[in-house]
C-alpha cells in the first residue's frame, strides 16, 4: 500500500510542483509532497543517497543523476519547458526589451543586474560575453545565492535589473514583471523528473509521473510560466 510520495525539486519548479501534487493527492487519495532545495543541492543530496521516490530538476541534471546510478533512465519524463523572465522593482520605469538590441542597452544601463546560479544564469553570462560587455557590466552583477530568488533581490532593492526562470518571477510581491527575454535569445530550460533508484513504491511513482506530464497538468505549467514539454 502507498503510503506516502517524497520527491526533491530544484526552486524553478517549487510553486508548480507544490500545485501538481495537491492535486494528485486529491485525485489518487496519496499524500505527495516535494522539498525544494537549489538545483546544486539538491544534485548533492540525491548523489549522497538520500532516499527521494521522485527526482525533478533541470534535464542534464537528472542525466548526471542518471549517469551515477541514482534515478531510473528508464522512468524519466520532461515535465516542462521554462523560459527566462526580466523583472524590475515595481516603483520603476519599465525599460524596454523587446528587441535582443534593446534589452543590451537596458542591461548596459541598469545600475545593477541580478541572475541566478542555476542554468539560466551559466546562459545569461555566455550571452554577455557574446554581446561583449561581460567586462563592462561585471562589477554591477549581483548573483543570487543558491536558494534565493532574484525578485527578492530586485524587491529589496539590492538589484535593480533581474534575470530567472519565468517561474520564480512570478507573484513575488514588490517587483514588475516585464516579460519573457526576446524570442532569438530566450534561454530555455526542460525540466525534468525520474523515479529515485530504490523507491519502495515505484508503481505509484510511474502514476505520479504519467500525472504530472498529462493533458490535466497543462495549465497548471503555463499558469506558472512555462509550457508543457
Amino acid at each position: 500500500m502507498t503510503t506516502s510520495i517524497r520527491g526533491i525539486c530544484s526552486m524553478a519548479t517549487r510553486a508548480l510542483l507544490d500545485e501538481l501534487a495537491a492535486m494528485y493527492s486529491r485525485l489518487a487519495g496519496v499524500p505527495v509532497s516535494f522539498l525544494p532545495v537549489g538545483g546544486v543541492e539538491a544534485v548533492r543530496r540525491v548523489s549522497a543517497g538520500e532516499p527521494f521516490d521522485v527526482v525533478a530538476l533541470a534535464s542534464d541534471a537528472i542525466d548526471k543523476l542518471v549517469a551515477a546510478g541514482k534515478v531510473d533512465a528508464a522512468g524519466k519524463v520532461d515535465l516542462a519547458r521554462s523560459g527566462v523572465g526580466v523583472a524590475v522593482h515595481a516603483s520603476a520605469e519599465r525599460p524596454d526589451i523587446s528587441t535582443e538590441d534593446a534589452l543590451r542597452s537596458a542591461v548596459q544601463g541598469a545600475a545593477s543586474i541580478a541572475c541566478s546560479t542555476g542554468p539560466s544564469g551559466v546562459a545569461l553570462m555566455a550571452l554577455f560575453e557574446r554581446w561583449g560587455i561581460a567586462g563592462e557590466i561585471r562589477s554591477r552583477l549581483v548573483q543570487a545565492p543558491p536558494g534565493v530568488p532574484v525578485g527578492s533581490l530586485i524587491a529589496r532593492g539590492e538589484a535593480a535589473l533581474g534575470f530567472q526562470q519565468m517561474s520564480e518571477l512570478i507573484g513575488i510581491e514588490r517587483i514588475r514583471l516585464i516579460g519573457p527575454l526576446p524570442p532569438e535569445i530566450q534561454i530555455i530550460t526542460i525540466f525534468s523528473a525520474a523515479p529515485g533508484i530504490g523507491s519502495a513504491q515505484p508503481a505509484a511513482v510511474r502514476a505520479l509521473l504519467d500525472f504530472m506530464i498529462s493533458a490535466d497538468s497543462a495549465e497548471s505549467k503555463r499558469r506558472h510560466g512555462m509550457d508543457p514539454a
